[in-house]
């Protein structure tokens, strides 16, 4: 694969429940268990990784769909809306009945009558074979997991 193929992005622990992920251009969003007390971040409003990967899948279509309808006209409403079950069950914990419903409007005449056309055939493309995120979730993509440093900071090595 080449360094083009390759998107990563990096989660760092900033407290307890509480991360930041960075990407390679240095975009930074902050989430979180979705506990907690007080106000601003940490008060429990913050998106966890669930709602991040229902984010991820909404906001990925929604930029395949946008790009082929917003080349007419800009719409007037443009909302996607994705939803799922949290299950937990003898494969672990997992989600269920992932569905994605776009609700876009366009304004009156020729234009708007094109991107009305194109938005079905678009929603249906993104789905079917662009959207990045949510063909990789449909795939079932295996993830490879490893740990790299589990030595103590600022205790000293022990002889084995």
């Amino acid at each position: 694969m080449s360094d083009d193929s390759l998107r990563l992005v990096t989660v760092e622990r900033t407290r307890t429940g509480h991360f930041t992920a960075t990407n390679a251009r240095g975009g930074t969003i902050d989430f979180g268990t979705g506990t907690g007390a007080g106000t601003g971040a940490g008060d429990g409003t913050e998106f966890t990784p669930v709602e991040l990967l229902l984010a991820a899948i909404g906001g990925c279509t929604a930029a395949d769909v946008d790009a082929s309808t917003s080349r007419h006209t800009e719409p007037t409403a443009f909302t996607v809306t994705v939803s799922g079950h949290k299950v937990s069950d003898d494969g672990g914990n997992r989600m269920t009945d992932l569905a994605v419903s776009f609700h876009v409007t366009f304004p009156a005449g020729p234009q708007g009558d094109r991107s009305r056309a194109i938005l079905p055939r678009a929603v249906a493309v993104s789905h079917d074979r662009l959207c990045t995120v949510s063909r990789t979730v449909e795939a079932g993509t295996p993830i490879s997991v490893s740990v790299d440093d589990v030595t103590a900071e600022d205790a000293p090595a022990q002889d084995v």
